[in-house]
């Protein structure tokens, strides 16, 4: 589950990055990186908390 959400974290990011060079969509990246930050945050909590 963790390595699926650093995929779409990384997918974000670089959507992100293409939108804001490009600017083409406008506040949508904007959107789309504050989900990217918030599932690398999560995958960071979730990763910690598994510690055996």
């Amino acid at each position: 589950m963790r390595s699926i959400l650093y995929i779409i974290a990384v997918i974000l990011i670089i959507g992100w990055a293409i939108g804001t060079f490009a600017y083409a969509a406008g506040s949508l990246i904007h959107i789309l990186l504050v989900i990217a930050v918030i599932s690398l945050i999560l995958g960071f909590l979730r990763k910690d908390t598994t510690v055996v």
